[in-house]
């Protein structure tokens, strides 16, 4: 994916990304955070506006497209930046992970990492808060959450890498 940015004096910034058939999708960012969003069918049309938002709304679609809420393709691991350093992370535990079969004091995982398991998603069911007698089993997937070097080390703790 290309995306090209540019400066927009006393408006804001433009960021155009190349759809992959010769058209554009226009995101225009105001200084005050209204974004404008077009569609250029190619290089020589005019732009098409297709709707506005307000900030807060911009970034609460932000978060539904960036899989925040809902995470469509079976992946390892998804990850959400909450902050400047704090990570979230979705990671499904293996049946050779040294995790399974373990609770989650047994575990260790958040004395070794510095990461904390804030939720299991098991089948249909989520287990927020799960407390150390919490059972991990293989299938599971751990919601983890810190810095990035604490997720990253929890990821490879999970997997066994």
């Amino acid at each position: 994916m290309t995306v090209y940015e540019s400066d927009l004096p006393g408006v804001g910034k433009k960021h155009e990304v190349d759809l992959g058939d010769g058209s554009r999708l226009v995101i225009v960012t105001h200084n005050s955070g209204k974004r404008e969003v077009f569609r250029r069918a190619d290089a020589d049309s005019d732009s098409e506006k297709l709707f506005e938002l307000s900030d807060k709304l911009a970034r609460q679609v932000g978060t539904l497209l960036e899989g925040a809420y809902f995470q469509p393709v079976q992946t390892d691991s998804i990850e959400t930046l909450l902050g400047e350093n704090t990570m979230l992370e979705w990671v499904e535990v293996g049946a050779n992970s040294p995790v399974a079969g373990k609770t989650l004091a047994e575990s260790d995982l958040r004395q070794a990492t510095g990461a904390s398991v804030i939720a299991i998603e098991r089948d249909d069911e989520v287990i927020p808060s799960p407390g150390g007698n919490a059972t991990i089993e293989a299938g599971d997937t751990l919601v983890v959450v810190g810095s990035s070097d604490a997720c990253r080390d929890a990821l490879s703790t999970i997997r066994g890498d």
